[in-house]
């Protein structure tokens, strides 16, 4: 309850609330201006208690200045309202008449502006858009959606793959929820990110090649054949940029913009690949490849999930993000 420095009690709960009604004219709107709608709570309090002493406890006013919002209401009404009785304060007609009225709005304003929003993922219905890479795809989803299904049946998923700055639009507009990956363009105050894990790279060569045996040296890696993956995800940029900027030469028979073909064409080729760890380790559970590490001290990186700030409280981004930290995350320490 707000009211001026060093004034009465007087009843003036709060500020008065302005808005009109363009449909009545001026007339309706000016009476709005002029009408305190905090006044419904008084008339609220006393319709249910029945008794002005009971209803000025509730509010939390001394009776002077009940009595005093009571008068209020009546000449802004033009009606007594409450009249006293030996019983307590009994409602006029029309009082009989405003109280489902009162109680309605009184009702929406605690439902929809009072109350915080929350999120029920066994209810929800509600469709989820992430930024993924092709192969973040592959790396995030199983689990994801698997937890989804089994807590929040009726959500569904979007995915969307686009360069950073469009990324960063559909984040401001709201039309992507999450961006989880290696998006290291993503920044400034609006936008909120939370680290999931860290990792490197790993080589990877089909599990009889002639010459990566378990190992690979450094001038395998310069002599042997490469293919080279050139795809929208940041994180193979590391790579080509670590290889620049120490020298390191090698040949690269196959450029390609995808990840899909990769595996197979490893295992069946005497070609190796340079790929992030989780991207090697899922290649080594679908195709005849072996995980090698590096001979070169790659640096790695961290991946993330990034969110704006339109949908920083907003109760399902918020079980959204828990979701996946909890499934992504790594532990304090690791």
């Amino acid at each position: 309850m707000r009211r001026a420095a060093g004034k009465p009690d007087d009843g003036s709960l709060v500020p008065r609330l302005s808005f009109g009604n363009q449909m009545n004219g001026m007339t309706v709107m000016n009476e709005m201006d002029n009408f305190d709608m905090n006044l419904l709570r008084v008339f609220d309090a006393l319709w249910r208690h029945g008794h002005l002493g009971r209803a000025a406890e509730e509010i939390g006013v001394s009776q002077p200045a009940m009595s005093h919002a009571l008068q209020r209401m009546r000449d802004q009404l033009g009606d007594p309202l409450f009249l006293k009785v030996r019983t307590g304060m009994q409602p006029s007609p029309r009082a009989v008449v405003l109280a489902p009225v009162v109680q309605g709005v009184l009702s929406e304003v605690r439902e929809h502006l009072l109350t915080a929003p929350r999120f029920d993922p066994a209810q929800a219905r509600r469709t989820f858009t992430l930024a993924l890479s092709d192969v973040g795809e592959a790396a995030f989803l199983p689990r994801l959606l698997a937890r989804l299904m089994k807590e929040a049946p009726h959500v569904d998923v979007r995915t969307v793959s686009a360069r950073h700055t469009d990324i960063m639009d559909q984040l401001e507009r709201g039309r992507i929820d999450l961006a989880i990956g290696y998006y290291p363009d993503l920044g400034g105050s609006d936008v909120f990110q939370q680290r999931l894990f860290r990792h490197g790279f790993v080589c990877l060569a089909r599990k009889n090649h002639p010459v990566a045996r378990g190992r690979m040296t450094a001038e395998q890696f310069r002599e042997l054949p490469h293919a080279v993956i050139q795809s929208e995800s940041r994180s193979q940029e590391l790579v080509e940029s670590y290889l620049r900027q120490h020298g390191i030469a090698r040949r690269e028979m196959l450029r390609s913009p995808h990840f899909l073909s990769i595996p197979l064409v490893v295992a069946s080729t005497d070609l190796v690949v340079t790929v992030p760890l989780p991207v090697g380790e899922l290649f080594a559970r679908i195709a005849d490849v072996q995980v090698l590490e590096p001979p070169f001290p790659i640096p790695a990186f961290d991946l993330r999930q990034h969110w704006h700030r339109c949908q920083h409280d907003d109760p399902g981004n918020r079980w959204l993000r828990s979701v996946t930290q909890e499934l992504f995350g790594e532990s304090p320490g690791e």
